[in-house]
């Protein structure tokens, strides 16, 4: 070792001691914060995660509860964290999570007074999934997305309405269920209308067809038989295309389709080749759209 090695040393081995100390103060002052709940009565532990979630801190609830389940795996008041716990992730959109603990309180706790909620509340947390960040602001169609997240929402509030009919939630439940009928029905009819676009005329008539038979007196039940209409025009068949004409007619004189207006709606090329645009669907027209 060389002279000028001598005199590095002792810099080199003052800076790993200053290092080695402050990252000890880091760690402890880490596993004080982590067992800041350690060995508090349930009780309190249970004030404090509800006081969280009154100040809307999502994450410092959900660490609270978490921690009172540990300490205390039994109880009223566990059974309420878990409940809590669910709640928390699900407004802090850790949905995956939310999921599992629903699920984990729904196969420990079946006969629970609260499972109804339970199942309310994996409905919602499955529904919010389509609300996400990229949807808000660039107003894409929930309706053009995949369809299994709102499909297994609509299964839960299916569960809420038959299981549980005399429940708080039996209401809200059935009106979200109407929406999702809805958004299911937009589904079929954007593509009935995507075949229809490209002449093929007995694929858009079955779809149709699907929407009228599947999805009775969904919002979109009019356009549906305007799509009739027009995919027997084009198949040359003009009485089916006159008795849907004629039950459109009856149900929704105002249709865009019999009034003379430009139906569907299909969007512009210009606007097709603009990756700012969003989606837009050729059954409403937005008032605030430009094409």
């Amino acid at each position: 070792m060389t002279p000028r090695s001598f005199r590095v040393l002792p810099l080199l081995l003052l800076l790993i001691a200053v290092l080695a100390g402050s990252g000890c103060k880091s760690i402890k002052g880490a596993f004080k914060d982590k067992d800041a709940d350690e060995g508090q009565p349930v009780e309190t532990l249970y004030d404090r995660g509800h006081r969280s979630m009154t100040r809307g801190n999502w994450a410092g609830a959900e660490n609270t509860f978490k921690r009172l389940v540990a300490q205390y795996p039994y109880g009223p008041y566990t059974e309420q964290a878990l409940i809590e716990t669910a709640y928390a992730q699900y407004k802090a959109g850790k949905h995956d999570d939310a999921i599992s603990s629903i699920d984990r309180f729904i196969r420990t706790y079946p006969t629970h007074r609260q499972t109804a909620y339970m199942y309310y509340l994996r409905g919602l947390t499955d529904s919010s999934r389509q609300t996400v960040f990229l949807q808000k602001v660039w107003k894409l169609d929930a309706s053009r997305r995949d369809l299994a997240t709102p499909q297994q929402a609509f299964n839960d509030f299916q569960i809420v309405v038959e299981r549980y009919p005399n429940s708080r939630y039996a209401d809200d439940a059935r009106a979200r269920m109407a929406d999702l009928r809805n958004l299911f029905a937009r589904h079929e009819l954007d593509v009935a209308l995507y075949y229809l676009r490209r002449t093929a005329y007995v694929a858009a008539a079955d779809r149709a067809k699907r929407v009228l038979e599947v999805y009775p007196q969904s919002k979109y039940q009019s356009d549906a038989v305007a799509t009739l209409a027009v995919a027997y025009t084009g198949l040359g068949n003009k009485a089916l295309a006159d008795d849907a004409r004629r039950v459109l007619q009856q149900n929704d004189p105002n249709h865009p389709y019999l009034t003379g207006d430009d139906w569907p709606d299909y969007p512009s090329t210009l606007r097709k080749l603009n990756p700012f645009a969003g989606d837009k669907s050729p059954l409403e027209m937005d008032d605030n759209d430009d094409d």
